[in-house]
Protein backbone atom coordinates (compact mmCIF):
# COMPACT_ATOMS: atom_id res chain seq x y z
CA UNK A 1 0.00 0.00 0.00
CA UNK A 2 2.89 2.37 0.80
CA UNK A 3 4.51 1.66 -2.57
CA UNK A 4 1.27 2.51 -4.38
CA UNK A 5 0.97 5.76 -2.42
CA UNK A 6 4.59 6.66 -3.28
CA UNK A 7 4.03 5.91 -6.98
CA UNK A 8 0.83 7.99 -7.08
CA UNK A 9 2.60 10.88 -5.33
CA UNK A 10 5.52 10.76 -7.80
CA UNK A 11 3.17 10.69 -10.82
CA UNK A 12 1.10 13.57 -9.43
CA UNK A 13 4.30 15.59 -8.78
CA UNK A 14 5.55 15.04 -12.32
CA UNK A 15 2.15 15.90 -13.76
CA UNK A 16 1.96 19.15 -11.79
CA UNK A 17 5.55 20.03 -12.73
CA UNK A 18 4.60 19.53 -16.38
CA UNK A 19 1.87 22.17 -16.00
CA UNK A 20 4.46 24.81 -15.16
CA UNK A 21 6.23 24.77 -18.53
CA UNK A 22 6.10 28.10 -20.43
CA UNK A 23 3.93 26.91 -23.33
CA UNK A 24 1.20 25.50 -21.08
CA UNK A 25 -1.41 28.08 -20.08
CA UNK A 26 -3.85 26.91 -17.46
CA UNK A 27 -5.30 30.37 -16.84
CA UNK A 28 -6.16 32.93 -19.54
CA UNK A 29 -4.46 36.29 -19.05
CA UNK A 30 -5.99 39.33 -20.71
CA UNK A 31 -4.15 42.23 -22.31
CA UNK A 32 -4.17 45.30 -20.07
CA UNK A 33 -3.96 48.80 -21.56
CA UNK A 34 -3.66 51.71 -19.17
CA UNK A 35 -3.40 55.44 -19.63
CA UNK A 36 -3.67 57.69 -22.67
CA UNK A 37 -2.97 56.30 -26.12
CA UNK A 38 -0.24 58.58 -27.49
CA UNK A 39 0.10 58.83 -31.27
CA UNK A 40 2.73 60.57 -33.33
CA UNK A 41 0.00 62.47 -35.23
CA UNK A 42 -1.21 64.04 -31.99
CA UNK A 43 2.31 65.06 -31.01
CA UNK A 44 2.95 66.57 -34.45
CA UNK A 45 -0.03 68.89 -33.97
CA UNK A 46 1.46 70.37 -30.78
CA UNK A 47 3.12 73.76 -31.23
CA UNK A 48 4.85 75.95 -28.64
CA UNK A 49 2.54 78.68 -27.41
CA UNK A 50 -0.67 76.61 -27.57
CA UNK A 51 -3.05 77.09 -24.65
CA UNK A 52 -3.94 74.32 -22.22
CA UNK A 53 -7.41 73.98 -23.76
CA UNK A 54 -5.94 73.54 -27.24
CA UNK A 55 -3.51 70.90 -25.97
CA UNK A 56 -6.28 69.11 -24.10
CA UNK A 57 -8.42 69.11 -27.26
CA UNK A 58 -5.63 67.40 -29.20
CA UNK A 59 -4.16 65.05 -26.58
CA UNK A 60 -7.11 64.51 -24.24
CA UNK A 61 -7.05 64.86 -20.47
CA UNK A 62 -3.65 64.24 -18.92
CA UNK A 63 -3.11 61.06 -16.97
CA UNK A 64 -1.27 62.98 -14.25
CA UNK A 65 -2.03 66.62 -13.48
CA UNK A 66 -0.10 67.16 -10.25
CA UNK A 67 -1.40 69.76 -7.81
CA UNK A 68 2.15 70.62 -6.72
CA UNK A 69 3.43 71.00 -10.31
CA UNK A 70 0.57 72.77 -12.07
CA UNK A 71 2.73 73.71 -15.05
CA UNK A 72 3.36 70.06 -15.93
CA UNK A 73 1.07 67.51 -17.58
CA UNK A 74 2.03 63.85 -17.93
CA UNK A 75 0.56 61.49 -20.50
CA UNK A 76 1.39 57.85 -19.80
CA UNK A 77 0.49 54.74 -21.81
CA UNK A 78 1.24 51.17 -20.73
CA UNK A 79 0.42 47.97 -22.62
CA UNK A 80 0.82 44.70 -20.74
CA UNK A 81 -0.02 41.73 -22.96
CA UNK A 82 -1.21 38.62 -21.17
CA UNK A 83 1.77 36.67 -22.45
CA UNK A 84 4.75 38.82 -23.34
CA UNK A 85 6.78 41.89 -22.53
CA UNK A 86 5.15 45.10 -21.30
CA UNK A 87 5.70 48.26 -23.33
CA UNK A 88 4.79 51.87 -22.86
CA UNK A 89 5.25 55.50 -23.76
CA UNK A 90 5.25 58.70 -21.76
CA UNK A 91 5.15 62.35 -22.73
CA UNK A 92 5.53 65.31 -20.38
CA UNK A 93 4.26 68.75 -21.41
CA UNK A 94 5.49 71.90 -19.67
CA UNK A 95 3.50 75.14 -19.60
CA UNK A 96 4.41 78.71 -18.68
CA UNK A 97 1.66 81.32 -18.28
CA UNK A 98 -0.94 78.90 -19.74
CA UNK A 99 1.14 78.39 -22.92
CA UNK A 100 2.93 75.21 -24.01
CA UNK A 101 6.72 75.62 -23.71
CA UNK A 102 8.32 72.22 -24.30
CA UNK A 103 7.65 68.50 -24.77
CA UNK A 104 9.74 65.74 -23.17
CA UNK A 105 9.48 61.99 -22.93
CA UNK A 106 9.85 58.83 -24.98
CA UNK A 107 8.14 60.41 -28.02
CA UNK A 108 8.76 63.83 -29.57
CA UNK A 109 6.97 65.91 -32.20
CA UNK A 110 8.52 65.57 -35.67
CA UNK A 111 9.38 68.69 -37.65
CA UNK A 112 7.29 68.76 -40.81
CA UNK A 113 8.94 70.83 -43.52
CA UNK A 114 6.87 73.06 -45.78
CA UNK A 115 7.93 71.09 -48.88
CA UNK A 116 6.60 67.81 -47.55
CA UNK A 117 2.96 66.94 -48.26
CA UNK A 118 0.59 67.50 -45.38
CA UNK A 119 -0.46 64.16 -43.90
CA UNK A 120 -4.14 63.38 -44.00
CA UNK A 121 -5.99 63.08 -40.72
CA UNK A 122 -6.47 59.38 -40.20
CA UNK A 123 -7.57 57.52 -37.13
CA UNK A 124 -5.06 54.91 -36.01
CA UNK A 125 -6.38 51.98 -34.03
CA UNK A 126 -3.87 49.74 -32.29
CA UNK A 127 -5.00 46.13 -32.25
CA UNK A 128 -2.88 43.74 -30.23
CA UNK A 129 -1.61 40.76 -32.22
CA UNK A 130 -3.71 37.62 -32.03
CA UNK A 131 -1.72 34.75 -30.63
CA UNK A 132 -2.91 31.26 -31.42
CA UNK A 133 -2.78 29.39 -28.14
CA UNK A 134 -3.41 25.66 -28.43
CA UNK A 135 -6.55 24.52 -26.58
CA UNK A 136 -6.06 23.10 -23.11
CA UNK A 137 -6.85 19.66 -21.81
CA UNK A 138 -10.42 20.46 -20.72
CA UNK A 139 -11.21 22.20 -24.02
CA UNK A 140 -9.95 19.25 -26.03
CA UNK A 141 -11.96 16.90 -23.81
CA UNK A 142 -15.07 19.04 -24.39
CA UNK A 143 -14.55 18.92 -28.18
CA UNK A 144 -14.08 15.15 -27.99
CA UNK A 145 -17.27 14.65 -25.93
CA UNK A 146 -19.39 16.90 -28.19
CA UNK A 147 -17.91 15.49 -31.44
CA UNK A 148 -16.84 18.96 -32.62
CA UNK A 149 -13.64 20.45 -33.94
CA UNK A 150 -12.09 23.67 -32.57
CA UNK A 151 -13.16 25.68 -35.64
CA UNK A 152 -16.88 24.86 -35.36
CA UNK A 153 -19.33 27.19 -33.66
Amino acid sequence: MKKLLIIITCIASLWLAGCSKPGFHLVHKIDVQQGNVITQDELNQLKPGMTRRQVQYIMGSPMIADVFHQNRWDYVYLMEPGYGEASGDHVTLYFEADALQRVEGSMHPQDISTDAPVPSHQVTLEVPPHERIPPGLLTRLWYWITFRTPGEV
